[in-house]
């Protein structure tokens, strides 16, 4: 499949899905604008891009500080030409307790997943406007579609993203910009390495990343996958609300029953 852009500007570019998406473009012979917290792990991520036949940029920024995601986009634009596509794949998750709130840590879920995606969006979006042509993509995520016990905040941030998309998506017709909302399960990554239960139909990143890639080539507005979890997922939404409440009410126990905390702070960080 030839890829339809030559610049690509990707949030959370340091590990996972972000990581793995700059090496396949690589291939494909995209110019990459990396974007991430950590630069140690984004230098590793450039070196594979430059071995894969890419060229690559990185830059160091929050994806939640509206300021320092527009310097970042302006220093890749610099380096490699104007932005023909913007992936915000930035995000993280909160491993919590049952009845454990705290509202700072969902503050910062929603600031790095939903308000990650405009900061970037908007950064890119009047050289594209300008240009009259470009791509956005929200890597999102199938717990957007349902409310979950223990992951309440992670999967509003994620349906914020889906909805976001949307209105963009229609906003921007006749614009020459195309909007896409990707959506997959399961992943292997460091955001799931964490969860100690069941992941069904789990995807390795590799082979994930390749369907997000053709998702993106052909400008789909919306994808989500695996199909299985998908339709699994549908029928929850068919669920009567009462039956839903009590099947999900079991799993969460279940959840927290084999769930650990592995991080410090509660927060793993996928930018």
């Amino acid at each position: 499949m030839k890829f339809p852009h030559q610049v690509v500007l990707i949030t959370g570019a340091s590990s996972g899905i972000g990581a793995e998406l700059a090496v396949q473009l690589a291939r494909m012979g995209c110019r990459l604008g990396l974007l991430a917290r950590r630069e140690e792990l984004l230098k590793q991520v450039a070196e594979r891009v430059e071995a894969a036949g890419g060229k690559a940029c990185i830059a160091v920024c929050d994806v939640g500080d509206a300021a320092q995601v527009a310097e970042a986009t302006r220093r890749v634009e610099a380096a490699l030409g104007p932005i023909d596509c913007v992936v915000a794949n930035a995000g993280m998750g909160w491993a919590r307790k049952r009845l454990e709130f705290d509202a700072a840590a969902t503050e910062q879920l929603v600031r790095t997943n939903f308000l990650g995606m405009t900061n970037a969006f908007f950064a890119a979006l009047p050289v594209m406007l300008a240009r009259k042509r470009g791509h956005l993509v929200a890597v999102a995520s199938l717990a957007g579609y349902q409310g979950l016990p223990q992951d309440a905040g992670y999967a509003a941030s994620k349906a914020a993203m889906r909805i976001h998309c949307e209105g963009m998506r229609i906003e921007l017709r006749g614009t020459g910009i195309d909007v896409s909302t990707i959506c997959p399960g399961f992943i292997r990554t460091p955001l799931t390495d964490r969860n100690e239960f069941d992941m069904p139909f789990l995807l390795e990143v590799e082979a994930a990343t390749r369907k997000l890639v053709r998702a993106i080539g052909k400008r789909r507005r919306v994808y989500n996958y695996p199909w299985q979890l998908w339709w699994l997922i549908k029928l929850g939404m068919h669920t009567p609300r009462w039956l839903y409440d009590a099947i999900l009410g079991g799993q969460g126990a279940k959840m927290q029953a084999g769930r650990t905390q592995k991080y410090s702070n509660g927060l793993d960080p996928r930018s």
